[in-house]
């Protein structure tokens, strides 16, 4: 085992810092003792973390590294605090709402991996519950700030926000009111958990009337962030520095390809002339890939990836013990997302696919499915961050728990998708034109993400000016395979939160460039380039910013 050393004892200080800050992310950390607590998202709360950082930049600077991992530990943390420092003082926090992962949905969320097996455990979720208020009121603070300062989110963000804090104050759909019924608790502990219930919802209120009453009426009709925001989000997501211009153009390109290749597999799959609609509707048709009801659709979930991993393990990747166990749920929210929960620190609790399955939807198809199990599960999150998490010998805490960005985590998980391909695991037409449509959408998501957001000119075929709402959904509906109201929520998504939606699929590409750059540069050498011990090397290294993994990899 690596000895530990002073720049290790600077992150490991930083994660203690961390979880006191944030004892939501102690719980999505698995890092217990906090679980009772709730976040502060007043901007007293954000200025004290931003000067914690940027002591511990500090810390970073004046210490000098001892070893490679050392080397990497400080470029990975500058790069991420340093970043996380400067959009602070853009002030880009002020803006945060969007309708999918801004404090709004992070509030209710976390309740998701909190345990429930003992009165202790729903003492602590009535606890946490009650602190929702306080919370609330700080996030209203903070997006107060905001408006004075002229930094607002754009008007349909603050419409969806309106919406989805309605639901959760509404007591017949609210969240808090269905774990309170939901929980068996009686007695005092029961009434504690239904009044924490109630002023919780009562606090969801106060947000949906202070978002339609003060600040939907400032909120800028356009969605564009403009350039320089939308520069510090991509950094951000992708951990490295990106020509925008070319990665639009790139992303043009690379739609038309993806498109191509899947339009010329719907005519083997459904005859000479057929679309992509054709292909869609005789490949639901087939019985062999239907799965009725959430249940089945669990377990075919649970086989699906417990298959890969024994497949892929001593052969394509050596998979550590523990994350050999992988928990295949359905989500208790109804939003259509499909995600990965990484395990605890101790693995108490273990990595969690996760399935949010719409009110109403019972009929799944295995052929669109199957892609997205290896993107969560094996080879993708579940290995990438098990395997990150088992790596204590090597890193220390912050670089295993800590440490993320979409263009390594999202990236790797679409490369994983090519990889059992390339693997053989997607045999079947229906499997690669599943696989495909995945990827077409990520493709997608580069046009319109950075189109509308750095106003680039529309396609003629859309009207021409520059991408707008109305263009960008145009162009979705005409490459993206899902109903109307997930699609509609998907363009939201990307409108209200720029520069994370195209870290996926950049985010591969950057994986593939290092991968050839490495098999290049094996050939120079006159050695034999293996693939298994390139993943090995990479994933040993954690989830780190791409520009700092790029040169830990090629030098």
């Amino acid at each position: 085992m690596r000895e530990t050393t002073p720049i290790d004892a600077i992150a490991e200080g930083y994660v203690d810092a961390l979880v006191q800050y944030s004892p939501m992310a102690a719980t999505s950390l698995g890092i217990p003792g906090h679980d009772h607590l709730m976040d502060d998202f007043s901007p007293a709360a954000r200025a004290g973390w931003a000067q914690v950082e940027r002591e511990t930049l500090a810390e970073l600077q004046a210490a000098t590294p001892r070893d490679d991992t050392d080397r990497v530990t400080v470029a990975a943390m500058q790069d991420r605090l340093g970043l996380s420092v400067e959009s602070f003082e853009a002030g880009d926090h002020k803006a945060e709402l969007n309708n999918i992962a801004s404090p709004l949905q992070s509030l209710h969320e976390i309740f998701d991996l909190m345990p429930t097996d003992t009165p202790d455990h729903w003492a602590a979720v009535s606890s946490r519950m009650s602190g929702i208020p306080a919370a609330i009121d700080g996030y209203i603070e903070t997006l107060r700030e905001g408006i004075r300062d002229g930094i607002v989110p754009a008007r349909r963000a603050v419409a969806d926000g309106v919406t989805q804090a309605s639901a959760l104050a509404d007591p017949a759909t609210s969240r808090f009111h269905a774990i309170a019924t939901s929980s068996g608790v009686e007695g005092s502990a029961g009434e504690d958990l239904a009044e924490a219930a109630g002023l919780a919802s009562a606090a969801y209120q106060r947000l949906a009337d202070f978002l339609a009453d003060d600040l939907a009426p400032v909120a800028p009709e356009s969605d564009a962030v403009g350039r320089d925001r939308y520069a510090r989000a991509s950094r951000k997501f992708i951990g490295a520095r990106i020509d925008l211009d070319e990665t639009y153009d790139w992303g043009v390109e690379a739609l038309g390809h993806i498109a191509a290749e899947q339009e010329a597999l719907a005519r083997k799959i459904a005859g000479p002339g057929a679309s992509i609609a054709d292909a869609v509707r005789t490949l639901n048709a087939d019985p062999a890939t239907q799965i009725h009801g959430t249940a089945a659709l669990q377990e075919w979930m649970q086989a699906t990836s417990q298959h890969a991993m024994q497949e892929l393990d001593r052969i394509h990747f050596d998979i550590p013990e523990p994350v050999k166990t992988l928990e295949c749920r359905i989500a208790p929210s109804q939003t259509g997302a499909i995600y990965y929960t990484g395990p605890a620190e101790d693995w108490s609790r273990p990595g969690r696919m996760w399935w949010s399955v719409p009110e109403g939807v019972t009929e799944f198809n295995t052929w669109m499915e199957k892609t997205t199990v290896f993107h969560e599960g094996v080879p993708g999150h579940h290995l990438q961050i098990g395997q990150a998490v088992c790596n204590a010998a090597e890193l220390n805490r912050w670089r295993r728990l800590v440490c993320w960005n979409s263009g390594h985590g999202e990236g790797w998980a679409l490369y994983a998708e090519r990889l059992m391909e390339e693997f053989g695991f997607l045999e079947s037409m229906g499997d690669r034109f599943g696989m495909l449509d995945a990827q077409r959408l990520r493709a997608t998501r580069v046009v319109v993400d950075l189109g509308v957001h750095l106003g680039k000119p529309a396609f003629d075929r859309y009207g021409g000016g520059v991408w707008d709402h109305d263009k960008a959904w145009a162009l979705l509906r005409d490459n993206v395979q899902v109903e109307d109201n997930q699609l509609h929520f998907e363009l939201n998504r990307y409108l209200s939160w720029p520069g994370q939606a195209p870290s996926y699929r950049v985010g591969q590409r950057i994986w593939e460039q290092i991968r050839r750059d490495a098999q290049r540069q094996a050939t120079e050498r006159g050695e034999a380039f293996s693939l298994k011990h390139f993943h090995t090397r990479a994933l040993n290294l954690g989830s780190l910013p791409l520009d700092v993994l790029r040169k830990q990899l090629l030098g």
